[in-house]
């Protein structure tokens, strides 16, 4: 296995998959966001989102991606509905011809946190994204990828999440296989090359076209595919300055999910082929 890390993504376009995964949304409170986004079909994602734009002159050209630390927004008070979000995230090269996406090609995926602010009054999904240096979380482990195709690297791998409060470990979001997702392999690729090209400034979502120009038609995209559900404790559960979470995406052929829970409990030190992010809240 292959590991990669110290990735510098100061230059890579960072985006994300909005409802790509059934029940999430609806968990999140944030199904009223899409009510007039049409999809092509009902189980397609409502559309890309960026929460890092290099180059771009306001707050999404700030960095907010962490190994270590979520920073609280502070500015909320003590009352900021901030949720972790558990997720996988893929690097792919990009191929343009005359500035249009022709092809993704995976590079290496990781254990990512979505981390948002519940603000049922933004306008864009990029205003609960991104508050900061520290406010999205990125493993330190990239595993290769070689293929994004039925059968390829990732299809083994699971999504697994736990917060830990007051010294007890509760399951954040359900345990989920990498294909359930409503998107996936080929079908993901092709429906977000096209979105990449023709996404326009409507509702919450934003002109994609205008970010890749504004990023300077980035070498590389880095893409987290979507947030799993949450169980009944994260969806109801805020996160608060102490809490520590512990985000895997780990081969669920070598790794049984109980030895999952113990390597965040620190029972277990090691696991075989998995991308681990711990993050405290700060």
């Amino acid at each position: 296995m292959n590991k990669h890390s110290n990735y510098d993504f100061n230059h890579v376009l960072c985006l994300g998959v909005a409802g790509n995964f059934a029940g999430h949304l609806e968990q999140a409170g944030e199904t009223p966001d899409f009510v007039h986004v049409q999809t092509q079909s009902a189980t397609a994602p409502k559309g890309l989102f960026p929460y890092y734009v290099p180059n771009h002159p306001a707050q999404l050209g700030q960095n907010p991606l962490s190994i270590s630390q979520i920073k609280y927004p502070d500015f909320l008070a003590n009352n900021a509905h901030l949720q972790a979000e558990p997720e996988v995230c893929v690097l792919f090269d990009v191929t343009y011809q005359n500035n249009l996406i022709t092809k993704l090609t995976p590079v290496a995926f990781a254990a990512f946190n979505d981390c948002s602010i519940r603000k049922p009054n933004a306008k864009k999904i990029s205003e609960k994204k991104n508050w900061g240096a520290d406010t999205k979380g990125i493993a330190k482990q990239f595993i290769t990828c070689t293929t994004f195709e039925k059968g390829g690297e990732l299809d083994e791998f699971h999504i697994a999440s736990f917060l830990k409060r007051d010294n007890q470990f509760y399951a954040y979001g359900n345990d989920s296989s990498v294909l359930t997702y409503s998107y996936f392999h080929t079908t993901l690729t092709d429906w977000m090359i096209e979105q990449l090209n023709t996404q326009t400034d409507f509702g919450p979502l934003e002109n994609l076209q205008a970010h890749i120009k504004t990023a300077g038609y980035p070498a590389q995209m880095m893409i987290s595919l979507g947030a799993t559900t949450y169980t009944e404790f994260g969806e109801k559960t805020f996160l608060q300055p102490g809490d520590e979470l512990f985000f895997y995406v780990y081969n669920a052929t070598k790794n049984h999910s109980e030895a999952v829970l113990n390597h965040a409990k620190g029972v277990q030190k090691t696991l075989h082929n998995s991308s681990i992010l711990h993050q405290t809240i700060v």
